[in-house]
Order: structure tokens, then sequence, then C-alpha cells
């Protein structure tokens, strides 16, 4: 089993960074429709993003590096577009560690009001991650992108509570904000918690603490909701056992009653074909079909996507695509455009073995994939891991982890794909 809850870094010999390079150039029939936007620098500045980029009505992108800053604990860093459609790279916050919070493993989600969340994996008061918001100064600055402050909304201490988020937030409509922390919690696995605004501040309530059997254990990702006000999302471990004894994994649906919050595990993943180990949370159609991936199995060790239909009193799973490869599936939450196609990245895919962007398009008979780009470890950079985002125009963008600067041990870039 990939049971993927601790991220690790990997490492290209000199020669094999310059052939794979050369190999790109020579092969890649689709390399005008490939951008590299900006390449991480590593050292006192940013280095290898996790979560993807997040994009505001602007057409600016926000995120996280896990890594690098001045404090070598991550950073939150913007790409403002500019007037001739370049981006202008700068960070917005190093974070220093401590109570500032220290490697960032979620995204960015900007809030009602214009500010930036996100979480922490570690740093706070317990070591164990924080939640904080960023704004901007409210002093003049005299740069096109100034540093924003930071204030630290909660501190988890790996309790009841839970702690080490790995995931972003979410907003519902009143204003309050959902995540998932992957430990701690009364089980020890994992947490849903909600931060609803309280006097000037925030106020944090544990939602439902997974116990580790049928429910699942470990959430990891992002939350969805419906019209209805329920949450989905999934379960790295627990469900069916298997999988060296931690589970297989759980997609979960949330509903609120009135004495709390009832988990309805909707699927249990077996480590067969239908995959095991989802990272990928959910994400919704008009009509309530969810969409996932898992990141791999024995049974399908290049990882799948999936589609779930509700049934009578049943949820329904279909195998969209049993993804090529051998190496680390998507880890990221899919993206849906307005006509149904599907796009998501995998750590350890495509022609290279070092991840691609695939795109599955819907027909009458089945789905057709299609890879997008294949990294191939060099300047285009390594093992995609973030989440997907498409603007009005139908442009991708997002991260990848490894990849780009040989000279700063291949620090990541964030890449743009243009139809």
């Amino acid at each position: 089993m990939r049971q993927v809850i601790f991220k690790w870094t990997s490492s290209i010999s000199p020669a094999l960074a310059i052939l794979l390079a050369l190999t790109f150039l020579a092969t890649q029939s689709s390399a005008q429709t490939f951008h590299v936007i900006y390449t991480f620098t590593g050292h006192s500045s940013s280095a290898n993003p996790i979560a993807g980029v997040t994009l505001d009505q602007r057409g600016d992108l926000f995120g996280t590096t896990a890594w690098g800053g001045h404090f070598g604990a991550g950073t939150v860093f913007e790409l403002k577009r500019t007037s001739g459609g370049q981006f202008l790279y700068g960070d917005l916050h190093d974070l220093g560690g401590g109570q500032d919070g220290s490697f960032p493993w979620g995204g960015i989600t900007i809030g009602p009001n214009g500010a930036l969340f996100g979480t922490t994996y570690t740093g706070g008061s317990a070591g164990s991650g924080i939640i904080f918001e960023l704004r901007p100064s409210p002093t003049f600055c005299r740069t096109v992108i100034c540093p924003w402050n930071e204030t630290v909304l909660y501190n988890f201490q790996r309790q009841d509570d839970g702690g080490d988020p790995q995931a972003s937030v979410v907003f519902d409509a009143s204003g309050n904000f959902y995540g998932t922390v992957v430990n701690g919690g009364s089980g020890n696995s994992g947490v849903v918690y909600e931060m609803t605004p309280s006097n000037g501040g925030w106020t944090y309530h544990v939602l439902y603490p997974f116990t580790g059997g049928a429910d699942g254990a470990n959430p990891d990702s992002l939350l969805t909701f419906d019209h209805a006000g329920n949450m989905y999302g999934s379960a790295l471990a627990g469900g069916n056992p298997g999988c060296e004894g931690y589970g297989c994994g759980t997609i979960f649906e949330l509903s609120s009653s009135g004495s709390g919050w009832v988990d309805h595990t909707l699927y249990a993943f077996s480590d067969g074909s239908d995959g095991a180990n989802p990272q990928s949370g959910v994400v919704m159609d008009s009509v309530g079909n969810l969409y996932s991936a898992t990141s791999g199995s024995d049974g399908a060790p290049g990882g799948t996507v999936f589609e779930l239909t509700p049934g009578a009193g049943n949820w329904n799973f279909n195998l969209i695509n049993d993804l090529p490869g051998q190496g680390l599936g998507p880890t990221n939450r899919l993206l849906r455009d307005s006509t149904g196609n599907l796009y998501g990245t995998t750590w350890g895919g495509g022609a290279y073995g070092n991840g691609n962007v695939f795109k599955l398009t819907p027909t009458n008979d089945g789905w057709i994939y299609t890879s997008l780009h294949d990294f191939t470890g060099g300047t285009d950079g390594g093992n995609a891991e973030g989440d997907l985002v498409m603007d009005s125009n139908g442009n991708l963008f997002g991260t990848t982890y490894m990849g780009g600067l040989q000279s700063c041990g291949f620090c990541g870039v964030v890449f743009e794909i243009t139809p």
C-alpha cells in the first residue's frame, strides 16, 4: 500500500537531467501549449510547491511552497498577471517555523473578504500545525507585490482537536469555513472541523472524529458541499481491511442532524481494480454524481479515476480509467470543466515516470484518456501533485514539486497549458 501521509523528496543526476530535458524538447509534440511561468529558486526563496495554485477574479495566482523562504519553513506566494499577459512573482509571507507555522502542504483559499486562508502541517504552539489568515499591510507599499500580515487563527494540539493539516479550507455561504486534519481526534484518525466567526475572531469546532474503522481514517483532502449543505471528501485509510492493516480508504459524506454531523461511508476501497488510498477529495456535477481518483494499488498501480452515482439507498462505483504507468497516481483533486471533461495530475505517471497532466473526455462509448504533458523531471518540472485551476479562456495552471533548476536541487515550477 502506498500510504502517503508524509511527503518526500527525490534526486536526479545532472547528466540524467540534461538527457531528459533534451528528450523533452525533441519529443513533446504539444510543447507549444506548455509553458513554465515560474521556476522556484530555493535557498532563501521559495521551493517545492505541493498544493497547486488558486486563481482570483483578476487572473492572479496564489500558492504555497512546502520549503524555502528566509526561514526554510515554506512561503505563501503570488504570481501577479501583468498587462502583457506575463506573471510577476512575489513572496507574500515567509513562514517562521515556530508559532508562525511551518511547511504548508495545503493550498490557499481566498475568503469572502479577500483575505487569504491556509494551513501548515507543523509549527504553532504544539508543533502540530496552524490555520492562518493573510491580509495586505495597511501601510502604503511602494512595490508591485508587498508582504501581507499573518494572523494565526488556530493552533492544533493533536489531541481531540486533531493535528497535522494537509488540505486547503472551503467556505460556506454563511462565511464559516471547513477543513480536514490527518491525525489526532478522539479516534486518533483525523477529524473534520469547522471555523465560525465570533466577536472579531474565530471559534474552532470538531464536526466529526474518524474512528479508523468502516468510516475511514486520515482525511487529507479538500471538502466539497452539495446544495443541501452535505459535505463530501476522501479518507486515505480505514474502511475495508487490508492494505497492510491500515485499511484501503473511503469516500464519505457528512450530513447535519439535530445532534451533530453523521458520517455515511459511500464507498470503501478494496485494493483491487478500483484502486486504494484516495487523497483527491471529490468533485460533483449538476446532478449529484461524484468524481475522484486513487493514487494507486496492487490492482491498479498507476491509480484510478472513478465516478460514484447515487442509487436507491446506496452509491454505485463506476471505473472511468485505470491510469497507465507504474508510478504514484493522482493525489490532487480532479478539475471538471463546463463540458464535463476531467483533468488531473500524477506524481509518477507519464512517459518518463515523472508525472503528467491528463484529460479524460466523456463520449457515448466511454472516456478518452489524453496526456496533455509528460514531465521529464528537467526544466519543465516533475512530480506534479497539486490541484489544477482553469481560467475563463480554458488555460490550465498547476505546479510540480520537483524539476526546474538543477542548482537548487530541482525546486519545482508553476506551469500553464494553453488549449
